[in-house]
């Protein structure tokens, strides 16, 4: 019996694909069309590619040839924005995979991440890399219709005899015509959250340091290490030749600027750029700036001194450290703790001190969790009203101006919304 499993992180990337166009944009401009096709599409053989492609050209333009899209696409695959889709049925046990388990308890603990079973049926289905990201072959009949292909390629293919060429003509076939390709979400989450990395720290940055902090993530050498970023200083530089001004500086201008932004090297030729602790920090400023819209600066203040803490603090001694009126401080600590920010917990006092007993406070452990769970809802919220403007559109509204405006609007709230889902749920 098969059974099907929904892959909600591949729901909410419908959110993104704008911006995953913009990221190609960017890096491969010429193969944005066939992004977007897969985008819109999910899934495509590179033949239905092809025709789409050539189907969206405008009447009176030249029509792109099959071997320039095919460099186009395999551009694509070699970048790992487009991968092979993994295997259609795969084989997955829970009972064999509970027996390992099992075994692997009776084992010596070691630090191991605990999957879900959504995460081990997709793990199970992911094809190895080398499989993933195999780009399309060159066929020996597009050889020899070609000029346009390097003289390696071509010297490469006139060599090619007898069954060989048989079978590179077979592998060309299938990969076009019967193999399915999709958007690696992987690569395009990736590039989302260096941008967002890049974008947040820039406005604390020292004046003329924004284009060597574009560089560093620009030069990014590996896609393997999603917790941080790591850059060579030619990398950088040749990133940064590409900007104004840029081409003047000097290795001795740039080493103090990264190590001023908290990059660290142990060589001098390469600098590694931690995301988990900037993301940590992040996070905490999110929530804080949303108890401080909600509750106001004096809850802003007295729940930021409870996360840095990060231990049971009396409530005297918030008093005392945030410097706020104690009437204040105890209604605030109230609407915190009733509202499920915070813990509280009453200690009895020692003998002598002339109290029976105290309070003590600290920052819940599932207040990240309760607000990822109001970004969630927001998020749905947003999504339902855009689809309810999109229905009295349908129907022939007479304010369709003023409802049009209202879309866009709502559509780039929930673009900006989106930020704040990807700070805590893709990182």
């Amino acid at each position: 019996m098969t059974l099907y499993l929904t892959i909600f992180n591949n729901v909410l990337h419908r959110l993104r694909f704008s911006k995953f166009i913009s990221v190609i944009r960017a890096d491969i401009p010429e193969s944005e069309a066939l992004i977007e096709g897969l985008l819109q599409n999910g899934r495509l053989t590179f033949d239905q590619l092809v025709g789409r492609t050539i189907s969206k050209v405008p009447e009176g333009t030249i029509r792109p040839a099959r071997e320039e899209i095919r460099m186009n696409f395999n551009r694509l695959v070699s970048a790992r924005y487009v991968e092979r889709c993994p295997k259609a049925e795969p084989h997955f046990n829970p009972q064999e995979d509970e027996q390992s388990t099992t075994a692997r308890k009776r084992a010596p603990k070691t630090a191991e991440e605990v999957l879900s079973l959504e995460q081990k049926v997709v793990n199970t289905a992911t094809l190895s890399d080398p499989e993933r990201f195999s780009e399309i072959p060159y066929s020996m009949e597009d050889a020899s219709k070609t000029n346009d292909r390097p003289h390696n390629v071509v010297a490469g293919a006139k060599r090619k005899h007898g069954a060989f060429e048989v079978d590179e003509e077979l592998n060309s076939t299938i990969a076009e015509n019967e193999v399915l390709w999709r958007v690696n979400f992987e690569k395009f989450i990736f590039c989302l959250k260096k941008k967002f990395c890049a974008d947040r720290k820039k406005p604390k940055l020292k004046v003329g340091t924004h284009p060597i902090w574009e560089s560093f993530f620009e030069a990014n050498l590996t896609d393997k290490d999603t917790n941080s970023v790591t850059s060579s200083i030619g990398g950088i530089l040749e990133k940064l030749g590409q900007k104004e001004g840029g081409a003047a500086m000097s290795i001795g201008q740039i080493q103090p600027v990264l190590e001023d932004l908290q990059c660290t090297t142990s060589t001098g030729e390469e600098f590694t750029f931690d995301l988990h602790k900037m993301i940590e920090a992040c996070r905490n400023e999110e929530i804080e700036s949303l108890v401080k819209k909600k509750y106001g600066q004096e809850a802003f203040t007295i729940f930021r001194l409870l996360v840095t803490q990060g231990c049971a603090v009396e409530t005297d001694q918030i008093i005392d450290t945030t410097i706020l009126d104690k009437q204040i401080v105890h209604s605030t600590l109230y609407k915190l703790w009733n509202d499920g920010y915070i813990d509280t917990e009453k200690i009895a006092s020692a003998a002598g001190t002339g109290y029976a007993q105290f309070f003590v406070w600290r920052a819940k452990n599932t207040f990240r969790e309760q607000f990822v769970d109001n970004l969630y809802h927001a998020a749905l919220n947003l999504r339902q009203m855009v689809n309810y403007i999109a229905e009295l559109l349908l129907e022939g509204s007479k304010d369709e101006t003023k409802l049009r405006n209202r879309k866009n609007i709502l559509i780039l709230a929930l673009t900006r919304h989106d930020d704040s889902l990807l700070l805590f749920c893709d990182f």
